[in-house]
């Protein structure tokens, strides 16, 4: 059974999941397995502790008790930015990260923010296709992140798709 929950940035699942996703975006980026250096790095330019309180949420996916994705949002001026949006390459294909980032909405409706807003690659192509699928556009760059080269906006209020019960 797969079940959502917030989750706490420094515990050993977030740290886990988070990690798993780093490597993977920088192994992709390089087409080969990541170094331990370019992991380091990655680790300390891409910080997730701002996901929780007042600055942001984490949210973890399990299924059967196992966490096997994760997606957060930082809470900004009138937005919500999405990042570390992953599925564990087992779970993929199932609806999990659909079910996260329409969560993630809620949240940032319920705190009456007017966006969202992502960055993401080109070569995520299943990802693309999500976020297009969820009434994102495609917008011109609103930072420098060094995995990116596609970003995406969504306008929040009414027709906005709304989180399956019981996320």
């Amino acid at each position: 059974m797969q079940t959502i929950e917030v989750g706490i940035p420094g515990t050993a699942d977030a740290d886990g999941i988070v990690r798993t996703y780093l490597i993977d975006v920088v192994s992709r980026y390089h087409g080969r397995p990541a170094t331990d250096g370019e992991r380091d790095t990655a680790l300390a330019d891409e910080p997730y502790d701002d996901l929780q309180g007042d600055t942001g949420i984490l949210l973890l996916a399990r299924d059967g008790g196992a966490v096997v994705a994760c997606a957060g949002a930082r809470f900004a001026e009138g937005h919500a930015e999405l990042t570390k949006v992953f599925t564990l390459p087992d779970a993929r294909g199932r609806g999990i990260a659909r079910r996260l980032v329409l969560a993630l909405e809620q949240a940032a409706l319920e705190r009456g923010l007017r966006s969202l807003r992502l960055d993401t690659r080109s070569d995520l192509v299943e990802a693309c296709a999500m976020y297009e699928s969820l009434g994102f556009r495609a917008v011109e760059a609103f930072n420098a992140a060094p995995y990116a080269d596609r970003w995406y906006r969504k306008d929040l209020g009414a027709g906005t798709e709304q989180s399956p019960a019981g996320t």
